[in-house]
């Protein structure tokens, strides 16, 4: 009897897991940067909480996660991170204010560059993208696979924009040396026409601003502003999706390049492409410096 019990609980439990991959999405989130980043996750307010809302992933590593088929969210990777003398942990970067790894329910500090999901929505599609509209640290793509219906296009921005960022925008270490985000023209200004909002919350009133206009130009398929919808967000069914930190844009270009897609816009533009290459970006450099 007891042999047919342990049996019949061994079924149960490879069942449920069966089910579990069945009803999941896989993000595998790959760290391409030269050091260590650490991703943080938030959950929508009307989806669970993930088991994990923030780790660390060093330089090359790579980390899977089942998300659930219904999730709705957006993760990050902070930059910049250590413990401060009390022993609380901070991120100059994508800060989420928990003073811990885990993010516990927190979202990033801008700027930071955002990689936003809502899955199994209308239709059945899962709709994503990457906004720069809170700013930006480092690039970031997504590339889905396996998916059934949909454009399914990569979406991102390769290009290190922290160099070349305009100096109204800049955030640069406590010392001073080299800029390790751009911040978006609504958190430096707080002007309605930038953020949208009061009498330009409506996409007849509020256009891109040049501030915004220079995130579009490097990353064209990135929100660069709350209105971009139209060439910012992609859809796709049944997939499981790579979210690459610090993607070098020449090699994703050419490995993208024969997906075919079909999206009209460019992953990237490639008279900007040399800012990656001339400045350092906020991931390259010491992440633990401050």
């Amino acid at each position: 009897m007891d042999r047919i019990i342990l049996t019949g609980s061994l079924l149960t439990l490879l069942t449920f897991s069966f089910v579990l991959e069945v009803e999941s999405t896989s993000f595998k989130l790959v760290n391409k940067c030269r050091n260590t980043i650490w991703p943080g996750l938030l959950s929508g307010a009307n989806s669970a909480p993930l088991p994990t809302t923030g780790f660390v992933l060093h330089s090359g590593e790579s980390r899977t996660l089942r998300i659930p088929r219904a999730w709705s969210g957006r993760l990050w990777a902070r930059t910049h991170c250590g413990h401060d003398s009390t022993g609380k942990f901070t991120c100059i970067a994508g800060d989420c204010g928990s003073g811990k790894l885990e993010c516990e329910g927190a979202g990033a500090k801008p700027p930071a560059t955002l990689a936003e999901f809502t899955l199994n929505g209308a239709d059945g599609l899962d709709f994503y993208d990457v906004s720069l509209v809170d700013g930006y640290n480092i690039p970031m793509l997504i590339v889905p696979k396996g998916g059934t219906r949909g454009g399914c296009g990569a979406t991102g921005c390769l290009v290190d924009l922290n160099g070349a960022c305009p100096t109204a925008l800049r955030v640069a270490r406590a010392n001073g040396k080299g800029s390790v985000a751009c911040r978006s023209a609504c958190e430096a200004f707080g002007d309605p026409r930038f953020c949208c909002s009061e009498a330009y919350s409506t996409p007849d009133t509020c256009g891109p601003s040049p501030y915004s206009l220079y995130f579009k130009h490097a990353c064209p398929r990135s929100y660069s502003y709350a209105y971009d919808d139209k060439t910012s967000t992609y859809t796709c069914a049944s997939a499981d999706y790579t979210i690459i930190f610090c993607p070098l844009p020449y090699t994703s270009q050419k490995v993208l390049g024969a997906r075919k897609d079909g999206i009209p816009l460019p992953l990237v533009n490639k008279t900007m492409m040399y800012l990656r290459s001339r400045h350092s970006s906020g991931a390259a450099a010491s992440s633990t410096g401050r």
